[in-house]
């Protein structure tokens, strides 16, 4: 009797600590659940507020002009161009001669090609083209003066900015220095316009060898560059006597 209460005893502990361990397993498991869904919670939260930074972020970006990324990286290069004349300045050198020892031969050249893309010289084509053309390249060089320009609105104020009701004539007297400025401007235009060569004269005496204007042109250059070696072979297909 005494062995069947001690074999009862002893099944019963071990129910008990199967059970004990069963109680301790499904604890650590909805432990591991509750926090395997707290990271999953604190994440969906994470990606929720990165979306909405996301969205209004982008929504800044719609309401800037197309432009913008161009005009930003612009006023930046500025900004650093404007930064170094000062230190150059600090430091009692010429920023142009400082600029022209940074750029490589390479990046000379590419910039002076993408200069003339920009703008071509494609020749003369009308006189209103060359008008065009004149009159965007000196507005190109034209340099605000900004003193100046204070000190004129200082001095007549409202009346600077002209309504359809203002009376400008001769009310503007142009300095001294404005007026060199302008006589230094045509003389320089008037000794290019010398340096270009005239239009030749069209010779009705001339050899034909063209079929139109560019094969024409291109039959100069030809001849400019290999006249002299094929003047005899030229000759004799004339003559009729090549071999």
């Amino acid at each position: 009797m005494g062995g069947g209460y001690v074999g009862l005893c002893g099944s019963s502990g071990s129910e008990d600590e199967a059970q004990h361990s069963a109680a301790t397993a499904a604890a650590q498991k909805r432990e591991e659940r509750l926090r395997r869904f707290r990271e999953l919670h604190l994440k969906r939260n994470e990606a929720r507020k990165l979306n909405h930074q996301e969205v209004v972020e982008e929504d800044k970006r719609l309401k800037l002009p197309p432009n913008w990324e161009a005009k930003k990286a612009r006023l930046e290069w500025e900004l650093k161009v404007e930064e170094k004349k000062k230190e150059c300045a600090a430091r009692g050198e010429d920023y142009e001669r400082v600029k022209l020892l940074e750029i490589s031969a390479e990046d000379a050249e590419r910039w002076e090609r993408k200069k003339k893309r920009k703008n071509p010289d494609l020749g003369f084509s009308d006189y209103a083209a060359a008008q065009l053309r004149q009159y965007q390249r000196l507005t190109r060089q034209i340099k605000p003066d900004l003193e100046q320009y204070e000190k004129l609105k200082e001095q007549y104020g409202e009346a600077l900015y002209p309504t359809s009701d203002s009376l400008l004539h001769g009310t503007h007297v142009p300095d001294k220095e404005g007026i060199d400025r302008m006589v230094a401007d045509l003389e320089k235009q008037i000794e290019k316009r010398e340096k270009y060569s005239r239009r030749r004269p069209y010779n009705d005496d001339a050899d034909i060898d063209y079929i139109n204007e560019r094969n024409a042109k291109f039959n100069k250059k030809a001849e400019r560059f290999y006249g002299k070696y094929t003047a005899e072979i030229k000759q004799n297909l004339e003559r009729g006597t090549a071999v």
